[in-house]
């Protein structure tokens, strides 16, 4: 699907707003943070590095959040584990002489596509530079530095996730709309929810048959029935109360993929039976 939405339009215009310069501040013995020309709000940008071995947990799908107040930008990183003792913007020469402002990390909890849980250890680092790569060195727990460059782009505006439906196993309708588009599709409703040990399976009836495929958090389903209706069953971790979603529509003479919301109405969820 190729458009220019308005987020898209957003992050053009804050790309060519890093382009325009930044300016340094001293942040610390032996830390330099950056005055980004970025609007004061939360991101979301592409965290890479030179190793795989240096990489955030799998829960943040290779992204990184970053802050900006009064123009100074920090990125968040969340590790995989507990492995990373200090972190230190600049050379591993630098971070072992005496007075250099290391970053120490806190304690952040993640949870994992199974629903496992694990603490974790978390920074807050200055943000040298956004789109061109800076050093980063890190201290393991055997004691040694080891000098990496990383890179931080694409920032878009961060959108908080929406809160999450809690549901014991079990079989539930749950009133539901559709939103976006044109205004005119809906779903029947209420939606059918199945919560088991596999997540929450959803099974979705478009108003029109006329669709061929869905798209639910980056995975593609087919229709499971398509004569006369259209009935899409994705399944899910956890349960949004706003679930964004995209339909690939036939009615027009070419197929085009449109951006919905499925809005679940929590409050009237009813229980059919305990599985």
């Amino acid at each position: 699907m190729t458009r220019i939405t308005r987020r898209s339009f957003v992050a053009l215009a804050l790309v060519g707003a890093i382009f325009s310069g930044c300016k340094p501040k001293t942040d610390g013995p032996g830390v330099v943070a950056e005055t980004l020309d970025l609007p004061d709000g939360v991101y979301t940008v592409d965290f890479e590095t030179d190793s795989p071995m240096f990489h955030l947990n799998e829960t943040r799908h290779g992204k990184a959040l970053l802050t900006v107040k009064d123009g100074v930008a920090t990125l968040r990183l969340v590790m995989p584990s507990k492995n990373v003792v200090n972190l230190f913007p600049g050379k591993a020469s630098d971070a072992e002489k005496e007075g250099a402002a290391l970053l120490t990390p806190d304690v952040e909890k993640v949870v994992y596509d199974d629903g496992a849980t694990e603490e974790v250890y978390a920074f807050d680092v200055p943000a040298r530079a956004i789109g061109t790569p800076f050093d980063l060195a890190l201290l393991g727990t055997k004691g040694a530095w080891y000098d990496h460059r990383v890179t931080a782009s694409n920032p878009e505006p961060y959108e908080k996730p929406a809160p999450l439906i809690t549901l014991e196993p079990g079989e539930y309708a749950i009133p539901a709309t559709l939103e976006g588009g044109s205004g005119r599709a809906s779903v029947v409703s209420p939606v059918s929810v199945v919560v088991d040990a596999g997540g929450y399976s959803i099974t979705l009836e478009m108003s029109s048959p006329y669709y061929d495929y869905m798209i639910v958090e980056g995975k593609r389903y087919e229709p499971v029935v398509s004569e006369g209706a259209a009935i899409f069953k994705p399944t899910l971790s956890s349960l949004p109360e706003t679930l964004p979603l995209v339909a690939d529509s036939t009615a027009m003479s070419r197929p085009h993929e449109i951006e919905y919301r499925l809005v679940f109405d929590a409050s009237g969820a009813v229980r059919k039976q305990p599985l």
